[in-house]
């Protein structure tokens, strides 16, 4: 049986998540408390109804009963299931702006004297650091459009979960932010730039004519032929570690051409080599 905790930030896109998770065949429970999971568990690897993969969200919600859940995923750890958690995060500017949009109540808003989000936003984010930190999977949606984080989380799940290591290829644009939940960062912005040619300036790094101008150079040559030896020194580490998720991030000024072209090569080679792999291209369509 493969099992997914969905906890994270409140407003970062929980039960968006789970939307995701149950569109690829898992069935879902909102919040449920941790005392419980275990009995769940058993009654779903009882039924009839094949349960296989299960996805559960607790977060703080539950209040106390939080931090029981880190006992409750240790008695689990001993038996065959295959357990992860899945982290939502987003940047705390981006939470606010949400929940002044929404004009919800932050689950933590009550605790103070006077109603302050920033004050409840960070006191969530002090009590959920030790289940960041325990976090197989970790997905910030500060720069991703809801149409992207569904696709990240179902790439990310389609496959068994009970996989070594599953490693995302991920283009970016430096303009629009670092991605917070990526493990290795690259800068490819030292390339010659396809948006100063006129007939590229409007195309990707997914078309032909981009990918063959960015690697027409020896610098470009040059520079994968580093980035493959770097990458497939570290793989191995990684998967000594116990590391469930790899997200190798590449940047260019607007996550258009080069970063594109790059992340498309990592990704085809990582496959190559037999690798669990995705790729995801975060700005491409701004």
């Amino acid at each position: 049986m493969d099992l997914v905790i969905v906890t994270g930030m409140s407003g970062a896109g929980k039960s968006r998540a789970m939307q995701a998770l149950e569109d690829i065949g898992f069935y879902c429970v909102d919040n449920m408390p941790p005392k419980l999971i275990p009995t769940f568990v058993q009654l779903c690897m009882e039924s009839n109804d094949e349960k296989d993969r299960v996805a559960l969200v607790a977060d703080i919600r539950l209040g106390e009963e939080f931090t029981s859940l880190f006992n409750i995923l240790k008695e689990l750890d001993k038996t065959k299931i295959h357990c992860k958690i899945l982290f939502i995060d987003a940047d705390n500017e981006v939470i606010m702006r949400r929940y002044q949009e929404t004009r919800r109540k932050h689950p933590l808003a009550d605790e103070f004297d006077t109603p302050s989000l920033a004050e409840a936003i960070a006191k969530e984010r002090e009590i959920l650091l030790p289940a960041r930190q325990m976090a197989d999977y970790i997905v910030d949606t500060s720069n991703v459009m809801s149409s992207q984080f569904k696709e990240k989380i179902a790439k990310l799940f389609l496959n068994n979960i009970s996989s070594t290591l599953k490693i995302h290829s991920m283009s970016f644009g430096f303009k629009y932010g670092l991605p917070k939940d990526a493990d290795l960062v690259f800068d490819v912005r030292c390339l010659p730039n396809p948006f100063y040619v006129p007939e590229l300036k409007s195309h990707t790094g997914l078309e032909t004519e981009v990918r063959n101008f960015v690697m027409k150079y020896s610098q470009s040559k040059e520079l994968e032929k580093k980035l493959y030896d770097l990458i497939d020194f570290l793989i191995p580490l990684y998967m000594t570690e116990g590391k469930s998720q790899l997200t190798i991030a590449v940047g260019c000024t607007g996550g258009k051409h080069r970063s594109v072209v790059f992340a498309e090569l990592l990704n085809k080679h990582l496959l190559e080599n037999g690798c669990d792999v995705g790729v995801f291209h975060r700005d491409i369509k701004r």
